[in-house]
C-alpha cells in the first residue's frame, strides 16, 4: 500500500504542476525541483542528526538490560502486552523497549522516543519469520505509535506562548489546551488500537486491557487537577520538569542498579552505544524517498486543492466550516511533523493564536503524528518493505484522531 501511496504523491504532484504550467505558471517546476533537492538533504541531516542521540539511548538501555530493569519492566506489563502483543513471548526485551517508547511519547520527549523506538523494532524483527515482512507485532507496535497518547504537549504550548506575546496578549494562558489535547490524543490512540486489533482479531474485552483504559484514565485526571489551577508560567515550568526529571530518574535508575548488580556499565553503554551510526545511515533512503514524495505533492499546491475542496463540500451541505483553515495541519501532521508545525504557526498567524481555528490548529498539532515519517524510519531501521496492513490502520487512527479532535475543539472553544 505505501508503494501506492508514494507513486500517487509523485504523479499527482506531477500532473498538478504540468496544469500549473499550461495555465502560464512557468516557476512551478522549479519549485518542485528545488523541494526535492531541499528534501534530500532535510532527509540526510534528520537521520545524520540521529546518529547521537541513538548512540546515547542505545548505550542507556543497554545499561538497562544488562541490570535486569527492561525485563522487570516487561514483566510488569505482560498481562496487557499477552493481550495486544499475543506473539512475543513473556519476558522478551522488546516488551520493555516498547514501553520504554511509549513512556517518552506521552511525555512528548521525542529525541528519547525515536531511539528507544528503533530498538523495540530490531528486537521485534529477531522475532519475525518473514524478514521483509512487517510482522502482527510490529504492526501494533508502529500504529499504537502513530497515535500514542500525549500527555503533555510542551512543544505546543511554548509555540503558543510567544506567538501570544508578539500578538500583544496579556494574562494569555498558553497551556488552555492541554486537556482538549489529551481528550483528542486519547481518541486518535484507542481508534488506532481497536483497528489493529479488529485486523488481526484480537479480543479487547479483557481486564488486563481496560484496566489499562481505566489507568490512562485516572492518570489523566489526576495530571488535570494537578496541573489546571497552576499559571501558565508555572504550568510551563512544571511540564518540563516533569518530562526532564522523569528521564533523567530512568537513566540514574538503570545506571545505579546496573552498578549494584556488578554490571561493567561503561563498557555496557560503549556497546550499545556502537549500533547507534549503523541504525542512524540505514534509514536514510526510506526517509529520503518518503520525504521527497511528500514534497513534491505539497509543492505543487495538491494540498491547497484538496483543502479547498474539502470547505466546498462542508459548505454545500450547510455544515459550520470554522474548522477547515485548521486542517491543513492534520493533513500535513501525518506527512511531515516540521510542515504542520509551520501551517500552524501560520494559522495562528492569520487568524490569532487564541481565536477558534488557532487553538484548534494547536489541539491537532499536539494529539496527532507524523505516520508516514515513522512508517518509513521505523521499518526501513530493519529493512521492511512489506507493510501489510500497518499504513491503512494508522490513517484510521489519524481520520479518527483528527474528527476527534474537530469535535472536542467544538466542545471546548466553539460558541455556536
Amino acid at each position: 500500500m505505501l508503494n501506492r501511496i508514494w507513486v500517487a504523491f509523485v504523479l499527482v504532484g506531477f500532473l498538478a504542476a504540468l496544469v500549473q504550467t499550461l495555465q502560464g505558471d512557468m516557476s512551478v517546476f522549479g519549485r518542485l525541483l528545488s523541494g526535492l533537492f531541499d528534501t534530500a538533504k532535510t532527509g540526510f541531516d534528520i537521520a545524520i542528526g540521529l546518529v547521537g542521540i541513538m548512540s546515547l539511548w542505545l548505550g542507556i538501555m543497554k545499561i538497562g538490560e544488562k541490570g535486569g530493569l527492561i525485563q522487570l519492566f516487561g514483566r510488569l506489563v505482560a498481562p496487557f502486552f499477552r493481550r495486544v502483543f499475543p506473539d512475543i513471548p513473556t519476558g522478551h526485551p522488546a516488551s520493555g523497549s516498547i514501553v520504554m517508547n511509549v513512556s517518552a511519547n506521552m511525555l512528548g520527549l521525542d529525541n528519547a522516543a525515536t531511539p528507544l523506538g528503533l530498538k523495540a523494532m530490531r528486537e521485534l524483527q529477531e522475532l519475525n519469520p518473514h524478514k521483509d515482512t512487517a510482522s502482527n507485532p510490529m504492526i501494533m507496535f508502529l500504529v499504537l505509535n502513530t497515535a500514542g497518547i500525549t500527555l503533555i504537549p510542551t512543544s505546543v504550548i511554548a509555540i503558543r506562548q510567544s506567538m501570544a506575546v508578539q500578538q500583544g496578549l496579556t494574562h494569555f494562558n498558553a497551556a488552555d489546551i492541554f486537556l482538549p489535547t489529551l481528550l483528542s490524543t486519547f481518541i486518535s490512540f484507542t481508534a488506532g488500537l481497536i483497528a489493529v486489533a479488529a485486523w488481526q482479531r484480537i479480543n479487547l474485552l479483557c481486564a488486563p486491557v481496560l484496566a489499562v483504559f481505566a489507568g490512562f484514565a485516572a492518570l489523566m485526571g489526576a495530571l488535570y487537577a494537578w496541573l489546571a489551577p497552576l499559571p501558565p508560567e508555572q504550568m510551563a515550568q512544571t511540564i518540563g520538569l516533569l518530562g526532564s526529571g522523569t528521564i533523567l530518574s530512568l537513566i540514574v535508575l538503570f545506571v545505579g542498579v546496573a552498578a549494584w548488580r556488578g554490571v561493567d556499565v561503561y563498557e555496557a553503554f560503549v556497546e550499545g552505544a556502537r549500533d547507534g551510526f549503523g541504525v542512524a545511515v540505514q534509514i536514510i533512503p526510506y526517509l529520503i524517498a518518503m520525504l521527497a514524495a511528500i514534497s513534491l505533492f505539497r509543492n505543487s499546491g495538491c494540498m491547497d486543492y484538496l483543502i479547498d475542496g474539502i470547505r466546498s463540500v462542508v459548505l454545500a451541505l450547510g455544515l459550520n466550516a470554522d474548522f477547515v483553515p485548521a486542517l491543513p495541519v492534520g493533513l500535513m501532521k501525518t506527512l511531515s511533523g516540521s510542515g504542520a508545525r509551520g501551517l500552524m504557526v501560520d494559522v495562528m498567524t492569520t487568524h490569532g493564536v487564541d481565536s477558534f481555528p488557532g487553538r484548534l490548529a494547536a489541539i491537532i498539532q499536539g494529539s496527532t503524528e507524523t505516520t508516514f515519517y515513522v512508517l518509513a524510519v521505523y521499518f526501513g531501521s530493519v529493512n521492511i518493505t512489506r507493510m501489510r496492513h500497518a499504513v491503512a490502520c494508522g490513517l484510521i487512527a489519524d481520520l479518527v484522531g483528527l474528527v476527534g479532535a474537530i469535535g472536542v475543539g467544538y466542545l471546548f472553544y466553539h460558541g455556536g
